[in-house]
């Protein structure tokens, strides 16, 4: 009887620390996390067209019909385009009236400033 009675008595949960994490740890995820970013930015800006229209952009403001007419493309692929360049933070869209126009954003325009120095 002795045994079945030991049995059924719960013990108190055992508590677990989490011990800081060492300042080289947080030095690679913090690096991991950056190149991580950087990953995905060039990842968006790996097609030809969207290049030229980071390098478009660089140049000033454009509505999608001048943009169009810059890459000889259709308006759904140029929009197509411009919504992966926009879900990535690299350009910002404005509405004026039926259009939308588009500049860069300072990371854009980092990236501007890069693809101008490999090509120049």
């Amino acid at each position: 009887m002795a045994a079945a009675t030991k049995s059924s008595v719960k013990s108190a949960p055992a508590i677990k620390t989490v011990a800081p994490r060492p300042k080289a740890y947080r030095g690679a995820e913090q690096r991991y996390h950056k190149a991580r970013r950087a990953s995905i930015l060039l990842k968006h800006v790996s097609d030809p067209t969207r290049l030229q229209v980071i390098l478009i952009l660089a140049e000033g403001e454009r509505h999608v019909g001048a943009l169009c007419a810059q890459l000889s493309q259709s308006q759904p692929a140029v929009s197509h385009h411009l919504a992966l360049l926009r879900h990535g933070g690299i350009i910002a869209p404005r509405r004026q009236g039926k259009n939308n126009f588009y500049s860069l954003t300072e990371t854009g325009s980092e990236l501007a400033r890069v693809v101008n120095s490999l090509i120049n």
